[in-house]
């Protein structure tokens, strides 16, 4: 039988909102980067995966 543990790491709300903000601008660079990028080929990439992914572009 699998022994699992479990652990809470409690981390200040200091802790949560740099997270946050920084998942954010990561996040926002690869959208927006990918998707108003000037090269062709990293467009049509990132366009080719937001389909593959099921989500609708156009």
């Amino acid at each position: 039988m699998a022994k699992t543990a479990v652990s809470n790491v409690s981390l200040s709300l200091n802790d949560r909102i740099t997270t946050g903000i920084l998942a954010l601008l990561i996040g926002s660079f690869l959208v927006f980067g990918a998707g108003l990028a000037n090269s062709a080929v990293l467009h049509d990439t990132a366009h080719d995966v937001r389909h593959s992914y099921g989500f609708p572009c156009h």
